[in-house]
């Protein structure tokens, strides 16, 4: 508002929004940090809903706000968009902002809705581009029944693949701090290896058009799982302050981009779009984007609940509403994605409409829910309570349930323990593959890649920050 006063309420172009900006340089700190700090144990332990919510949920998302805007937004007088256009619609607005969810969620105070709705917003964001690269590469010429086989099938590979990109380049980041001694008992070399190999794996998953956000997330829980284990103390220290406070700047500059592009006046005009129908649109949008979350939520959350044998462990109704709310938000990836589909054509004032309804939604969505929310949150979550831990709540536990039935038959130990692994799966599912997982790393992978209480020796060492190795 200040700019547009000093400059008589015309643009300034003092930052306008760029999404390849965005994508390769804002983007990456934020959500390589997020996989850094994010509570492992927390997030794993509910990785299926998060999957549930982030894959499926964002695939129903996207049905039914490509539905609705290609039936409704024509009734509104928005006559000359394409097919791909509405199927690109789909995908931008079913993106959720988890730059905004990390600013209304605590982690030490909601762990559980944390790591659901973090976790949900981060395969989200990568779905939502996945959707969108893959309706941009479809040829809708020639549109049969086959063409949802292939979009779907075309996501499955790429998330998949930019899972396995991701934890690869963690794992090589791991063994060569750990065995090489490039940077040794450097704090300045030890923190420079660790961001640029992370990046480095956001770059790769792009180059091959990849999803970068998917890749770069899981190398930041890889790194933080075997990496981070093998610098000296003074480069723990220095890499948890230095990635978040990129985090940090990164999320101020994508708000500032956001909040001045909004006063981008040649863009308003350019729209040529009554007051009315700018309205009435936003409002067609976002209800699209309420009604397919609300859809979604509340019933894949139950479906989680159906196979959760566990009350404590199931998300109430309250919970639920938590979920739907935090996740109406939506931010730049959204304004990126847009940009990117309708800005090709510099002289459409239909293409122009929808930037300019995209950023009335983003900035609504992202002041009105982001005000409200932690005061709902905090006022809904004192009538809900979430047991943090299940009937077997520690792996001791699991290590003497296991001992208790390998004792019942010593007769053939092999075939025993191969029963008592499937009984104790169909019995405590997350508590058991948490306990097979953690025995699986001890022996294989702690002891090759590092991580704690398998670091290097040298990595107890004090660290330096001169040149001399």
């Amino acid at each position: 508002m200040v700019t547009l006063l000093i400059t008589k309420w015309k643009s300034s172009r003092i930052l306008s929004f760029d999404e390849e900006l965005f994508f390769i340089f804002l983007l990456p700190p934020i959500i390589f940090n997020a996989g850094f700090q994010v509570k492992k144990k927390q997030f794993f332990r509910n990785f299926s809903t998060i999957l549930l919510l982030g894959v499926f949920g964002t695939l129903v998302s996207f049905c039914i706000i490509s539905a609705g805007s290609y039936f409704l937004l024509k009734k509104i007088g928005i006559t000359s968009l394409k097919i791909q256009d509405y199927l690109a619609i789909g995908a931008i607005f079913s993106s959720t902002d988890s730059v905004s969810t990390l600013q209304v969620l605590n982690q030490e105070e909601t762990p559980l809705l944390y790591s659901i709705v973090f976790g949900e917003g981060v395969v989200n964001d990568a779905t939502s581009v996945v959707l969108f690269n893959a309706v941009q590469s479809l040829d809708l010429s020639n549109v049969n029944t086959m063409t949802a086989f292939e979009l779907f099938a075309k996501f499955l590979y790429l998330f998949f693949t930019s899972t396995a990109l991701g934890i690869l380049v963690g794992l090589i980041s791991a063994y060569s701090i750990k065995k090489l001694y490039i940077g040794r008992h450097s704090t300045n070399r030890e923190v420079a290896i660790m961001l640029l190999l992370a990046y480095l794996s956001y770059m790769i998953a792009e180059l091959l058009s990849l999803s970068g956000i998917l890749t770069i997330f899981f190398c930041g829980i890889i790194m933080s799982h075997y990496t981070w284990h093998n610098v000296t103390e003074r480069s723990r220290i220095t890499t948890r302050h230095a990635f978040a406070t990129m985090s940090f700047i990164s999320e101020t500059f994508i708000f500032l981009y956001v909040g001045m592009d909004a006063l981008d006046i040649d863009k308003w005009k350019m729209s040529d779009a009554s007051v009315g129908t700018t309205i009435t649109a936003s409002g067609t949008l976002f209800s699209l984007v309420m009604v397919g979350r609300a859809i979604f939520v509340f019933a894949l959350a139950n479906v989680s609940n159906c196979f959760t044998h566990r009350s404590n462990a199931k998300i109430d109704l309250t919970s639920q509403f938590v979920i739907w709310w935090a996740g109406l938000m939506r931010g730049a990836v959204t304004i990126a994605l847009s940009y990117n589909q309708f800005s090709s054509s510099s002289t459409s004032k239909e293409y122009a409409f929808m930037i300019t309804t995209t950023i009335i939604i983003v900035l609504f969505s992202t002041v009105v829910f982001g005000t409200v929310t932690k005061p709902l949150i905090k006022a809904a979550l004192s009538y809900s309570t979430h047991g943090e831990d299940s009937i077997v709540s520690s792996l001791e536990d699991m290590r003497i349930l296991f001992m208790e039935d390998c004792s019942s038959n010593n007769n053939d130990v092999a075939n025993t323990n191969v029963k008592n692994s499937i009984g104790m799966l169909m019995r405590y599912p997350t508590s058991t593959i948490h306990y097979l997982w953690r025995k699986f790393d001890d022996r294989y992978m702690r002891p090759v890649f590092g991580g704690r209480g398998f670091a290097s020796p040298s990595s107890l060492l004090p660290a330096t920050d001169g040149d001399d190795v």
